[in-house]
C-alpha cells in the first residue's frame, strides 16, 4: 500500500518538471519580440526554435542510451543545469544567430537529456497502465504553455526580452533539479508482480533497437510521427502570428489564447495514450489525422475577426501535437515491448528532430514566399492525407 501511494508522487513531480521544460513551446509569445530586437523575419525568427526542438530530439536519443545505467535523478539534475544555463545565456545574446546556439542548441539539449527520465521511471512504477500514465505525465509539458505563455508576456512588458530569459534560467536551474532529487525506479520485483496481474492475458515481444528498425510498423511510426510532429510544432510556433495576421487579435489576447490551447495540449497527451493503449495505434492515429484535417479546412475559412473558428481549428492542432507525443511513446511500448523501452524511444523521436526542422523550415519558406498565412492549411491539409495514407498501409495493430 505504501508503494501504491508512493508511485503518485514521481507522476506529481513529472508533471512539474515537463512544465518547466514545455516553456519552450512558449516561443511564439516570445517570437515578435525577438523579431523586433533582431530585426529578422519569419523564417530566421524560427530558427532558434526549430534547432531547440531538434537538439531536444538528438538529446534525448543520446540520453536514451544511459538511462538505464544512470541514477535518474542525476540525470534529471544535470539536463536542469543545461536548461537553465541555455536561458541565461540566451539573455546576453546580440543576434539571431547567437540566439539559436543558446536558446537552441543548450536549451534544446537540456530538455533532451531530461524528456525521457520521467515517463521511463513512471512507465515502470505503472507497467499496467502504460499509455495513460505515460501521457499524463507528459500533460505537464502540454499545460506549460497555460502559465508560461502569459507568464512570459507580463515578465516580457515588463522587463524586457533579454531579462525574462534570464529570469527563467535562474528559476529552472534551481526547480529542476530539486523536484528531480526524489526519483528512482522500483525495484525489479514489484514491476514484474504489477505486470503480472494486468499482462498475463497478452504478451508483447520485447524487441530490441535492431530488430525493431527492421519492421514495417517501426516504418509507419517513424514517418507517422514526422508528420505530426511537423504539423503540430509549425503551428505551435506561429499561433500568435496566425492570431494577429489572419483573424486580427492582438498579442496580449494570443497570449490568453495560448493558455486555452495549452490546456487541449495537456489533455490531448492522457486522452491519446488511452486511445493508444485501449483502441489501437492504427486507431488513434487516424483520429489524430482526421481532426487535423477538419482544423485545416475551418482555418481555410476563417477571416478576420472570426475569433471562434481560431480558437476551435487551433485548440485542435495544439490537441493533436499532445496527442502524438502520447500515440508515439505509447506505441512504442505497445508494439515493441517495455523491457527495451528507452533506447528504442530514443530511436523513435529521432523523428521528432527531422519533424521540427522540416516543419518549422518549410512552413516559414511558404509563408515568406507566398505571402500569405492561408497557404500553410493547404500544405497542412496534404499532409494529414499522407498520414492517413501511411497509416492504413504500415500499422497494422
Amino acid at each position: 500500500m505504501i508503494k501504491e501511494n508512493k508511485r503518485w508522487i514521481y507522476v506529481i513531480l513529472g508533471i512539474l518538471i515537463m512544465m518547466f521544460l514545455g516553456t519552450v513551446y512558449s516561443y511564439s509569445v516570445f517570437r515578435a519580440s525577438i523579431e523586433d530586437t533582431y530585426i529578422v523575419g519569419t523564417t530566421l525568427s524560427g530558427l532558434p526554435y526549430m534547432i531547440s526542438l531538434a537538439s531536444y530530439a538528438a538529446f534525448m536519443f543520446i540520453s536514451g542510451r544511459f538511462i538505464k545505467t544512470v541514477n535518474p535523478k542525476i540525470i534529471i539534475a544535470v539536463g536542469g543545469l543545461l536548461v537553465a544555463f541555455g536561458w541565461v545565456l540566451s539573455s546576453f545574446t546580440s543576434n539571431i544567430y547567437t540566439l539559436t546556439l543558446t536558446y537552441g542548441i543548450v536549451i534544446g539539449a537540456g530538455v533532451g537529456v531530461i524528456y525521457g527520465v520521467p515517463m521511463d521511471v513512471v512507465a515502470k512504477w505503472f507497467p499496467e497502465s502504460k499509455g495513460f500514465i505515460v501521457g499524463l505525465v507528459l500533460l505537464g509539458f502540454g499545460l506549460s504553455p497555460f502559465i508560461t505563455a502569459p507568464l512570459s508576456r507580463v515578465l516580457i512588458e515588463r522587463f524586457g526580452l533579454h531579462n525574462t530569459f534570464l529570469i527563467l534560467g535562474l528559476s529552472f536551474g534551481i526547480l529542476i533539479p530539486l523536484f528531480g532529487a526524489a526519483f528512482k525506479y522500483p525495484v525489479k520485483e514489484y514491476e514484474t508482480q504489477k505486470i503480472k496481474k494486468d499482462d498475463d492475458k497478452k504478451k508483447i515481444k520485447d524487441f530490441d533497437t535492431v530488430e525493431m528498425i527492421k519492421t514495417k510498423t517501426f516504418k509507419g511510426l517513424y514517418l507517422n510521427f514526422i508528420i505530426g510532429t511537423m504539423i503540430g510544432l509549425t503551428v505551435i510556433g506561429l499561433t500568435t502570428m496566425i492570431g494577429t495576421e489572419i483573424i486580427g487579435i492582438s498579442e496580449v489576447n494570443v497570449a490568453f489564447f495560448m493558455s486555452l490551447f495549452a490546456v487541449f495540449n495537456g489533455v490531448g497527451r492522457p486522452i491519446f495514450g488511452w486511445l493508444t493503449d485501449n483502441l489501437s495505434s492504427k486507431k488513434a492515429m487516424v483520429v489524430s489525422f482526421g481532426l487535423i484535417f477538419t482544423a485545416s479546412l475551418l482555418m481555410i475559412f476563417a477571416g478576420r475577426g472570426n475569433a471562434i473558428l481560431y480558437g476551435i481549428s487551433l485548440s485542435i492542432y495544439w490537441l493533436n501535437l499532445g496527442g502524438w507525443l502520447a500515440i508515439a511513446p505509447t506505441s512504442t511500448i505497445k508494439l515493441f515491448g517495455l523491457k527495451n523501452y528507452s533506447q528504442n524511444y530514443g530511436v523513435v523521436f529521432t523523428a521528432y528532430g527531422i519533424g521540427a526542422l522540416v516543419g518549422v523550415g518549410t512552413s516559414g519558406m511558404i509563408i515568406d514566399i507566398l505571402g500569405s498565412f492561408k497557404y500553410l492549411f493547404y500544405y497542412i491539409i496534404l499532409l494529414s492525407i499522407l498520414g492517413i495514407l501511411i497509416t492504413k498501409r504500415y500499422i497494422n495493430n
